[in-house]
């Protein structure tokens, strides 16, 4: 995170302080080079495991960030591939970086929670590490708003990574950024919302139901399994019924 390419510790500084869109208009020239960006293994399984669920004509990447979900899209939709981002340095930096020789690609901004698209626009919803952005509270709002813009039959998909187990240190350094995170949101104006442990699959299933979605969930192999037998790594779909 801290290489030449990336973000110095002043910046991130500087970003966290900030909203959450001021802080990503800050970031997104140095983002791809931070741990932030959804990694390419991540993006390849996804769109492996989309292909066999398929055919797709319109995909829509939520929360594109810089265009990262984005280009998998190119890869399993045939007709076009829009990204939807607040942020308009990230979208800047998409519009340079992501080219598709394919589908037709297209950026706009606006905010997930009021999708500025037409209802049934869309086949295919994706997105990509953006949940920590959104309360618990905010979900159902934003769930109905991707079933809005789904066709009937058509699908949204995302990965979910297992939690780490209580003994692990990856357990407790997300509660100790979760920790960070709400004492700076006590103290400081305006937010930086970036709580990932509340995204929890139990209760993101619930929701995608009461959104009226119908659940299913797919291991992505490419990530093996934990000592118990389950998947590292989780595709969810939620199909909107025909």
């Amino acid at each position: 995170m801290f290489s030449p390419e990336g973000p110095s510790l002043r910046e991130l500084a500087v970003q966290a302080m900030s909203s959450v869109e001021r802080g990503y208009d800050l970031l997104a020239p140095k983002f791809d080079h931070t741990p932030f960006r959804t990694p390419d293994a991540v993006l390849d399984a996804v769109a492996s495991a989309l292909r066999r669920t398929g055919p797709f004509d319109s995909g829509l990447d939520l929360c594109c960030g810089t265009g990262a979900g984005a280009g998998a899209l190119t890869r399993v939709c045939r007709e076009s591939v829009t990204g939807v981002d607040f942020s308009a340095g990230m979208l800047d930096v998409a519009r340079k970086r992501t080219r598709s020789q394919g589908p037709r690609l297209s950026w706009v901004r606006g905010d997930a929670r009021a999708l500025p698209f037409a209802p049934a626009s869309f086949d295919l919803v994706v997105s990509f590490g953006a949940f920590g952005h959104f309360l618990p509270r905010e979900l159902p709002g934003l769930f109905a708003q991707v079933r809005a813009v789904l066709r009937p039959g058509g699908c949204f998909a995302f990965p979910i990574v297992a939690p780490p187990r209580p003994s692990s240190p990856a357990y407790w350094m997300l509660h100790g950024f979760d920790a960070v995170m709400r004492v700076r949101n006590a103290l400081w104006r305006p937010p930086f919302v970036m709580y990932y442990r509340a995204f929890r699959l139990g209760d993101v299933r619930r929701e995608l139901e009461w959104a009226g979605l119908r659940v299913d969930l797919y291991a992505l192999p490419e990530f093996g399994v934990r000592r118990d037998g389950s998947p590292r790594v989780r595709m969810v779909v939620a199909r909107r019924p025909d």
